[in-house]
């Protein structure tokens, strides 16, 4: 019988810090073992990802590190015990054939042809969960909803400790109750995908710190501070509250490990933005970034409908990025992303972690 390695604790970090999982293209096995060397918990992004590049990434990781790291995961509706096998909704679909529609001067604009959308598209659900089990990685997370218990359990059982992200303390107690080893809790200022459980819902705005006190009375459970941290003092803020670990994505975009385009890379660092906007434009599912004309333009007429807006705007924000055009780029940041910097990762670590 293969033997099971102890499973991972946030107490064996050497360094109270969690490189966020940044799905689309930033999260890169090479990011993700600087951050495990460095002395904290590597991630790698899952969503939106074949699960033969999973496989092919965590072989990698492997490669670099000996040390722990994560995959994080993306948690489909009919996965989600949260809005358990909901219906595609009448409205919804309309809504999203009316935003077709409006994107079509966009997609002309780039000599693009807009796709056809799947509402039951699960991201390879179950295929991914196959491979996790037989890959055995220290950590697996799951962002957008709440897993059944069942699959917490099946994860345990191979040695993999599980996390799951929650915006208020409904959603923290639900996921200790399902099983789960730790939590991340991500506040309003988080750069990216707010990780609420279900894609309709608009997370509160309590500070991150109020919010971690608040889990930390409601639960049991190690927990993992996320959004908007960007300096010593917001980390030590947040562990003071009662978090055990910080996770930081913004100050990490522009690090040399770091997948993260051209164009984004330079939107990040050349003063042109100037405040992030919280949106459901890109993807239908409420997420922070930069401002640019894109937000602008189409925010108010997005519909709370994933994965298909994430559908439709894809071939997009590939154009966009091949022509290096940051204006129709879902730029993912945090408030403080003009804290970011091209530097090694392990200088990030440093920073937040070391002060």
């Amino acid at each position: 019988m293969t033997s099971i390695a102890p499973r991972f604790r946030l107490s064996d970090l050497s360094v109270p810090f969690v490189g966020a999982p940044m799905a689309g293209g930033p999260s890169t096995p090479a990011l993700a073992a600087a951050v495990t060397v460095a002395g904290g918990l590597g991630f790698l992004a899952a969503g939106n990802r074949p699960a033969d590049g999973v496989r092919a990434d965590v072989e990698q990781v492997r490669a670099l590190t000996g040390g722990p790291f994560g995959v994080n995961v993306f948690v489909p509706q009919a996965a989600n015990t949260a809005a358990p096998g909901a219906a595609v909704d009448p409205a919804a679909h309309r809504s999203v054939a009316a935003y077709r529609d409006a994107l079509q001067e966009t997609a002309r604009d780039y000599g693009v042809e807009l796709p056809a959308t799947d509402p039951a598209d699960d991201d390879g659900w179950a295929v991914k969960l196959e491979l996790l089990e037989q890959l055995r990685v220290p950590v697996v997370s799951f962002t957008f909803g709440l897993p059944a218990a069942s699959v917490l359990a099946r994860l345990a059982a191979v040695g993999s400790t599980t996390s799951v992200t929650v915006t208020s303390v409904p959603e923290a107690e639900a996921a200790a109750r399902a099983g789960a080893d730790l939590l991340t809790v991500q506040g309003p200022a988080a750069g990216g995908h707010r990780g609420t459980h279900r894609t309709e819902d608009v997370a509160g705005e309590e500070p991150l710190a109020e919010l971690v006190a608040a889990v930390r009375t409601a639960v049991d459970l190690p927990l993992v501070a996320a959004g908007g941290i960007a300096s010593p003092a917001d980390a030590a803020a947040v562990r003071a509250a009662g978090a055990d670990a910080v996770q930081v994505g913004t100050l990490l975009l522009r690090t040399h490990e770091a997948g993260t385009s051209a164009a984004y890379r330079e939107a990040l660092g050349s003063g042109r933005y100037r405040e992030t906007v919280v949106t459901r434009a890109f993807s239908g599912r409420l997420a922070r970034g930069l401002r640019n004309g894109f937000i602008d333009r189409y925010s108010n007429i997005a519909p709370a409908a994933y994965p298909e807006v994430n559908q439709l705007t894809k071939p997009l924000r590939a154009a966009a990025a091949a022509a290096g055009d940051p204006e129709v780029i879902s730029l993912w940041a945090g408030p403080a992303f003009a804290a970011a910097r091209e530097c090694p990762a392990a200088d990030v670590v440093a920073q937040i972690a070391g002060g």
